[in-house]
């Protein structure tokens, strides 16, 4: 009884002191401050995995304040295949529908063999990952690929 006791004590002690618990990520202000000076994101991904932690990101940048102007998801690879109409991430991605761009490349479309009209709406084509990579960079987005 009293080993359980203190395993729930512990077990309260280190979520409350866990600044991450549950999820929520709480950035210091030095580091909003410093997100705030650049508020253009451009994230490239290949998999679903890269999507989803892209997403992440925005909504920690949300819940903190932090400023974004722009934030852009370049997607290729095999997650192309899955980003089609009635798919799970068609249902996943409808929270950030209008407030995060998701451009996919028309190459992997191709390699892939996945038309325009499969994919779900809210998704826009582009050239060339790598080509769009380039262009927002150029125009000074910060920019990560996982």
């Amino acid at each position: 009884m009293k080993k359980s006791l203190w395993c729930i004590i512990a077990l309260t002690l280190i979520f409350l002191a866990n600044e991450t618990s549950f999820g929520q990520t709480i950035l210091e202000k030095e580091t909003i401050s410093d997100l705030n000076k650049t508020p253009n994101y451009v994230f490239g991904v290949k998999d679903e995995d890269g999507l989803k932690s892209a997403l992440s990101v925005y909504d920690t940048f949300m819940e903190n304040g932090v400023g974004i102007e722009n934030f852009e998801i370049v997607v290729k690879g095999p997650v192309v295949k899955t980003m089609v109409k009635d798919s799970e991430l068609e249902e996943y991605f409808q929270k950030y529908k209008g407030k995060v761009r998701v451009s996919i490349c028309s190459v992997a479309m191709k390699r892939l063999g996945v038309t325009k009209e499969q994919l779900f709406s809210g998704l826009d084509v582009v050239e060339t990952y790598t080509i769009r990579m380039l262009q927002l960079q150029a125009l000074g987005y910060n920019s990560l690929s996982y």
